[in-house]
């Protein structure tokens, strides 16, 4: 009887191992949770949902929730980031297809608060974040997003003398911090298309008066 090479394979695609299964059913819940805590969190706020229905939402159990997060908490600041990640992302690819840095940094400004016009991100990341996380956390998780990108964005517009040479990271702490209050205003409004233009508007003159 001929003996089976051990380097030989059929051609065949091995079946994933019993490991690879459980991260992927893991990942997939966890994915689950955020999803339906997300879509919750937008639509009534973080004070008016409960983790009953959450899970429900997510068809998963409630130990499955505890199990991959301390709670609610918890599990509203993984919606949080993920919400964080991709305004970042929105706002890099913007400022990235402008035709220069400092056209970079004012496209940028303009879709970042754009999106912040959005009910949802309002509601999770400027209204509930910084009252669940606290203001120091919400603080630290957005700069963690967004600091790197406008440093970044400082750094290129001195290296192509748009803006005077000066120590960047000051700056764009500054830059964050005016984008930060912007949108705050923007969320809190009570004519928010109004606000989020005349803020615009003031963060344009901002800009403007640091260009070369």
């Amino acid at each position: 009887m001929q003996r089976r090479d051990p380097g030989h394979t059929t051609g065949l695609s091995e079946p994933p191992s019993l490991p690879t299964r459980r991260a992927e059913q893991a990942e997939a819940t966890r994915a689950a949770l955020i999803a339906a805590a997300r879509e919750l969190f937008a639509q009534r706020g973080y004070a008016a949902v409960g983790t009953e229905e959450i899970v429900r939402r997510a068809r998963v159990t409630r130990g499955a929730l505890y199990h991959h997060f301390s709670g609610k908490e918890g599990l509203f600041e993984a919606v949080f980031e993920q919400v964080e990640g991709e305004l970042t992302e929105q706002v890099a690819g913007v400022a990235m297809g402008a035709a220069g840095p400092w056209e970079g940094m004012r496209s940028g400004a303009r879709a970042f608060l754009d999106a912040c016009l959005d009910p949802a991100v309002q509601q999770i990341t400027l209204l509930d974040a910084p009252s669940v996380l606290g203001w120091e956390r919400w603080r630290e998780i957005g700069q963690r997003y967004g600091l790197g990108l406008v440093q970044a964005s400082v750094q290129a517009a001195i290296d192509a003398g748009e803006i005077e040479p000066q120590p960047v990271r000051p700056l764009a702490h500054l830059l964050i911090g005016a984008l930060d209050e912007a949108a705050m205003l923007v969320a809190r409004a009570d004519d928010v298309q109004a606000t989020r233009r005349e803020v615009g508007e003031a963060l344009e003159r901002y800009l403007e008066a640091l260009r070369r």
